[in-house]
């Protein structure tokens, strides 16, 4: 298979180990499993439901490796920072569950092994935009596993009843909330959800903002673009006029809304799906799925929600060759795959989805959605992410600095705009903090 093109990426500050180091030390160790007749022991950290499910398959399809699955807390509300901590103690386990906006900040920390010379030539399986959020200066140091991409989960009913269709335009969507508002006075298109760092960063990406370039050994930031400020003075009209309901989503409130049609519609990414499923399971057969709005007629772009999940081989391990051969099957085998879609990973980063059997025919999924095709929707969408969107480290921070300036500013009626140009100040003064160097 074809070398996979690579896009030239850099992390400022992270000194990476040579190669040629790293494959003596994987040689090594896999001659030292192959003459001792056991199978290499490996340990995978992941926070994903049922995940064991893909584990239990890859031990049964080889001999010569077997995984123990370690289960930890989500990346962000404390596994990154075990993984990180067993690294520097020198005890790390061998493959974690790393999600796209953390790697830089794991490279940073000096804490990835270079797996280019076990997997660099398996790019071409991998949408290019996921392969891409591991590759930094041409070395890859992440399997990609799936990822968030973005659509409008909305009332089919509610909607038909109003004789509107699915927005396919945010001038569209304005009209469409408007009409659904004086329709009820308990009625919103969608919830404007302050809480969710993500979800707003994705509406931003999806407008065209590009908040982190690399200037040779530093990063610029950019979160107050004016691609970015045009969407939030989008979503300040939609407040103003009182046209979207602000409310956390996956509060109470929020589900009970999602139940009873008071909020007609989510963007949410392609796992959202479950949670709509789950949360109002008496409306089975009036949503539908569509595309994001578009800021221009006829364009496809879209973005995600908190880009996705990859694997990654920690700084340490014993056994990286075949830590990576792991990570690799893990997100690649049609089987493995099949597993990880059906068990609600996210969306498959790999491109031959036809191999995958649970996206060719989910029934209850379909029934749900009034017989639709859904992923069909969501194929397109993961397709349509630009794959020059980097994140920077410190992800943690910036979604943190953007949920609370963003609250205040709602809150206290500052307009939008200027809550991201308070993140950009603070999330800069982040970076400069930690001896991160930031472009002028």
């Amino acid at each position: 298979m074809q070398q996979h093109r690579a896009r030239r990426r850099a992390v400022a500050g992270v000194a990476v180990a040579a190669v040629a180091v790293i494959g003596l030390a994987s040689c090594a160790a896999g001659s030292e499993s192959a003459d001792s007749g056991e199978p290499v022991e490996l340990t995978f950290q992941s926070w994903v439901p049922n995940i064991d499910q893909a584990v239990d398959a890859f031990n049964d399809a080889h001999d010569d490796i077997h995984v123990t699955l370690e289960t930890i807390t989500a990346g962000p509300d404390g596994g990154y920072a075990k993984m990180i901590s067993a690294v520097q103690a020198g005890n790390p386990a061998d493959v974690a569950q790393v999600g796209y906006d953390a790697i830089p900040e794991f490279l940073v920390n000096d804490a990835l092994e270079d797996i280019t010379d076990h997997v660099g030539d398996a790019g071409d399986r991998f949408t290019e935009w996921q392969w891409e959020t591991g590759v930094f200066d041409d070395r890859v140091y992440a399997v990609p596993q799936a990822s968030g991409p973005l659509g409008q989960f909305y009332r089919k009913d509610i909607f038909d009843s109003l004789g509107l269709a699915a927005p396919t335009t945010w001038d569209e969507y304005y009209e469409a909330a408007k009409a659904i508002r004086a329709s009820d006075p308990d009625r919103y298109i969608a919830a404007f959800a302050f809480n969710q760092a993500p979800w707003l960063i994705g509406l931003s990406q999806q407008g065209g903002g590009e908040w982190f370039t690399v200037d040779g050994d530093a990063w610029k930031v950019a979160i107050d673009d004016d691609e970015t400020l045009k969407v939030a003075e989008f979503w300040q009209k939609l407040i103003d006029e009182d046209l979207v309901k602000i409310e956390a989503d996956f509060s109470s409130e929020w589900n009970a809304d999602i139940q009873n049609g008071n909020v007609a519609s989510w963007i949410s990414g392609s796992w959202a799906d479950a949670i709509v499923r789950g949360t109002a399971p008496d409306t089975a057969g009036n949503w539908a799925v569509a595309a994001m709005p578009q800021w221009s007629e006829g364009e496809t772009v879209s973005a995600t929600w908190a880009g996705g999940s990859a694997n990654v081989v920690l700084k340490g391990s014993e056994h990286p060759a075949e830590a990576a051969e792991f990570a690799l099957w893990l997100n690649s085998d049609p089987e493995s795959v099949s597993i990880l879609t059906s068990i609600g990973a996210g969306w498959p980063a790999i491109t031959d989805l036809e191999s995958i059997d649970s996206l060719q025919d989910d029934p209850e999924v379909f029934a749900f959605y009034g017989g639709q095709d859904i992923w069909d929707v969501f194929a397109e969408s993961d397709a349509a992410v630009a794959a020059t969107w980097k994140w920077p480290p410190l992800s943690q921070t910036l979604f943190a600095d953007l949920t609370d300036n963003v609250k205040s500013a709602v809150e206290s009626g500052t307009p939008l705009t200027e809550a991201y140009r308070q993140t950009q100040e603070d999330f800069t003064a982040a970076l400069e903090d930690k001896g991160i160097s930031v472009a002028e």
